[in-house]
């Protein structure tokens, strides 16, 4: 916070939903200026990705669909980090379910907000490298409609400037993982 800066006061707070994966919430704040409004703010416990990479340097994504957007979108597996758990064990958890593949290699690549202008939700990326695939196949959660697609880097670069769907934390990992594919 930079030196001399006040923060927004808190004047109330209520919690307008409260939801199976995130609550929604309005707060009443006074800004340094004085003046006073409303935010409304989607409380979220957060997300881990994994950015997968095959001994062949191929990404495995999942197309999915996404009622909000009423479509499919490219995305690096990921889930929603449970209470109490690292966001490591989770996208362990998410990479199996989705893709059929655990990795033995784990480095963080970085950590990010998703969209700060309306929620609190923090996502957490890593590289998942030397994979094996598992004997089982994907066992993605029964609301979940997802394909496996693998692409090179290239491809995915491409995919990215032509304006197939892709989502931003996707966009976002790929960028971070880049210096480490070949």
């Amino acid at each position: 916070m930079p030196i001399g800066r006040e923060l927004p006061q808190l004047l109330k707070q209520r919690l307008f939903y409260k939801g199976r994966k995130f609550d929604f919430e309005v707060n009443r704040l006074r800004l340094p200026n004085k003046a006073e409004g409303e935010w409304e703010c989607i409380r979220h416990p957060g997300g881990a990705l994994a950015v997968p990479v095959t001994a062949e340097g191929k990404l495995i994504l999942v197309r999915q669909y996404r009622f909000a957007i009423q479509g499919r979108i490219l995305e690096f597996p990921a889930g929603t980090v449970e209470i109490n758990e690292d966001p490591l064990e989770t996208v362990k958890r998410e990479i199996q379910e989705e893709t059929g593949y655990n990795a033995q290699k784990w480095d963080k690549l970085g950590e990010f907000f998703l969209a700060p202008g309306y929620s609190d939700e923090i996502l957490y990326a890593f590289l998942a490298r030397d994979l094996e695939k598992l004997d089982t196949p994907p066992a993605p959660e029964e609301d979940e409609d997802i394909e496996i697609i693998f692409f090179t880097p290239e491809e995915l670069e491409k995919a990215i400037l032509e304006g197939e769907p892709v989502d931003a934390k996707t966009i976002s990992s790929f960028f971070l993982a880049r210096p480490f594919l070949v």
